[in-house]
């Protein structure tokens, strides 16, 4: 078995990223990147234990899609993540790599490897092939190296170097501070790192995504109270009853969320909102919804269209069909047209019939973002 503990850092928030999507979610035919990127990697070598770590809010998520890695909740900075990381890390020799350099070749991790006992870390490298002027002086090019990941590290010295509050750019640089030592390796060009989006369309190795559709359907029900306001899809509703909810209340967009996260596998509005939080005590369903929206976005998906089916025998719905068709459609960033509503009554039957609450149905489809026409 290995000595080498292999780290994909994917907790990123691609604030420098172009496109819509975060890079580390981008599909790859059917898999996000990092998932893509970490497959790969894997079958390079057989690494003791290989560390996943991930964006707060999407961990949970991560872990849907495979049981074959550890997954760590990243920091704030990339190295706070690689402090995360070294904490489940055990063995004497840890590989750190950023899931932005999607296209490392294996012969650059066969070469890490094979020089592990080296020098402190093992770096791979880029020369510099052009005349370099730094503040109006030419400088020898060859004294300029272009820095790449992944880097191969003694896993105790890198423990120690990154707990500085100073913060490193990479690891070699963590481990230098320290009097540590480095040994330089060809890198290659394979390994160019996305970082504003368009550097994707010069990496041979990534597949567009698919044309898959996905469904999702939720279902929210909520009892009437007196006295307190109505919202229904974000609108306010003229009636003498609100719904008895920890939040607002708003069943449809209640719905509509459970429809989203269902098409996109991410469980339910419990699971992001519970209902026992206090921060979310009368919360603005507005305000979720937008949250999941976002979140759908951060993860790959573009919203296709919903479908709406309001059971109700009050307040009537068809004078505010079209509001709130056209608030739904500002909330989900999606064309009007692709925004249905039906409403229907219960013909007098059960708790709906009685008058004592609404029932909204939601069907939601989704597709996967595609970078490739951005």
């Amino acid at each position: 078995m290995s000595d080498i503990t292999l780290v994909i850092l994917c907790a990123g928030e691609s604030s420098r990223f172009e496109l819509s999507v975060k890079k580390q979610w981008m599909r790859i035919d059917d898999e996000p990147l990092w998932l893509n990127v970490t497959n790969r990697l894997s079958s390079y070598s057989n690494f003791k234990k290989i560390i996943v770590v991930a964006h707060k809010n999407e961990i949970s998520y991560m872990e849907n899609f495979s049981d074959k890695y550890t997954y760590i909740e990243g920091g704030n900075t990339r190295q706070k993540s690689i402090v995360n990381a070294l904490e489940s890390t055990t063995t004497k020799y840890v590989m750190i790599t950023d899931v932005a350099r999607a296209c490392v070749p294996q012969s650059v991790v066969k070469n890490l490897i094979k020089n592990k006992n080296k020098a402190s870390i093992i770096v791979p490298v880029l020369r510099v092939s052009d005349t370099v002027v730094y503040q109006n002086d030419t400088i020898n090019r060859d004294d300029i190296k272009i820095i790449q990941t992944p880097q191969l590290s003694k896993t105790k010295l890198l423990k120690k170097a990154t707990q500085s509050s100073k913060e490193f750019t990479d690891d070699s640089g963590a481990i230098k501070s320290l009097g540590g030592t480095v040994k330089y390796i060809e890198g290659s060009q394979n390994s160019t790192k996305i970082t504003f989006g368009k550097e994707i369309v010069n990496l041979g190795c990534l597949k567009k995504p698919n044309q898959n559709i996905f469904l999702g359907n939720g279902i929210d029900i909520h009892q009437f109270e007196e006295n307190k306001p109505m919202v229904l899809g974000g609108v306010k509703i003229n009636s003498k009853v609100g719904f008895k909810a920890h939040s607002d209340g708003d069943v449809l967009i209640h719905s509509v969320i459970d429809a989203l996260l269902g098409a996109c596998g991410a469980g339910d509005i419990g699971e992001f909102f519970p209902d026992n939080d206090p921060q979310y005590k009368g919360a603005d369903s507005k305000k979720l919804l937008q949250y999941i929206v976002k979140f759908i976005s951060n993860v790959g998906y573009e919203i296709i269209n919903v479908d709406l089916t309001i059971l109700a025998e009050q307040p009537k719905i068809n004078p505010y069909k079209k509001i709130i068709k056209t608030t739904m459609a500002n909330l989900l960033n999606i064309n009007k047209q692709k925004v249905n509503i039906k409403a229907t009554t219960a013909e007098k039957m059960g708790f709906v019939g009685r008058e004592e609450g609404i029932v909204v149905l939601s069907s939601a489809s989704l597709k996967y973002y595609d970078w490739t026409k951005k």
